[in-house]
């Protein structure tokens, strides 16, 4: 909220520090309700039914997310990725690489995953991977996924020819569920707006939380939440959408290249 105040009012509101309000806005840990009405009075938010939705979310926060069982095989950063996109209503992701983990078959991810981990933690990472993606299926869940996919990851080989060919129709089968948009940029369509750099918007059903841009290295993420970053990354992914097949052409694309490997 815009109320004029620093990190460290917050924090002395909640006798806390500068590093847990830190904490506590990526996500990162929970808090309490008492800290939350606190938090809201300071703000002078008034609005009940607003402020008694912020207060029930706070209740659940405390409490380890599902995903905390997979501890073990998942750096420390990445858990507190799994926390935000398990809240958001709204993914809007690029790849540039592979295709989606949000939309991979179990022998698909399997083999990505296997091909960059040295750890011998490949089928937590797919558990994982697959829980991720049960939210999608759920009828009573309001979260929708749009992916835009360069041709070039969606071609890319990725263990045998099967495998493939069931990565490509599970996307067909996926595109046909209301809350998932699939879009593919093909080669033709030359050089684009984000060309070399995959990413993830996260949006939040709430009126007060901003945007967050997930990217992620081979050491750890980047969030970007200040809305200079956001908007130039809303405006990419709105461009790659435009340069891409549209929903129907992508699935007739899909069919395409499952019938040519399926006549090769």
């Amino acid at each position: 909220m815009d109320a004029g105040l620093s990190r460290a009012d917050a924090a002395d509101r909640v006798q806390g520090s500068e590093s847990k309000m830190s904490r506590v806005e990526r996500g990162q840990v929970g808090v309490k309700q008492r800290d939350v009405v606190d938090l809201l009075d300071l703000y002078n938010f008034t609005e009940p039914q607003q402020r008694k939705l912020f207060i029930e979310m706070a209740s659940g926060t405390t409490k380890p997310g599902w995903w905390k069982k997979f501890h073990e095989a998942l750096p420390d950063w990445f858990q507190s990725y799994v926390g935000l996109e398990e809240a958001a209503s709204l993914i809007r992701t690029y790849e540039s690489q592979f295709v989606p983990g949000l939309l991979q078959t179990e022998e698909y991810a399997r083999t990505v995953i296997a091909a960059g981990r040295q750890d011998g933690k490949v089928e937590e990472r797919v558990e994982l991977r697959m829980q991720r993606q049960q939210r999608f299926a759920r009828q009573e869940e309001k979260a929708k996924l749009w992916a835009v996919v360069d041709e070039a990851a969606a071609r890319r080989p990725v263990g045998k020819p099967e495998v493939m060919r069931k990565q490509w129709q599970r996307l067909l089968d996926l595109v046909e569920s209301s809350n998932i948009i699939l879009q593919i940029i093909p080669f033709a369509a030359g050089a684009h707006a984000a060309e070399a750099t995959s990413f993830t918007i996260l949006r939040y059903p709430y009126e007060h939380l901003h945007d967050v841009v997930y990217l992620e290295h081979l050491t750890g993420k980047v969030l970007l939440e200040t809305s200079d970053h956001t908007e130039v990354y809303a405006k990419a992914i709105t461009n790659l959408s435009v340069a891409a097949d549209s929903p129907e052409a992508t699935k007739e694309r899909l069919r395409s290249m499952i019938k040519d490997l399926d006549e090769a």
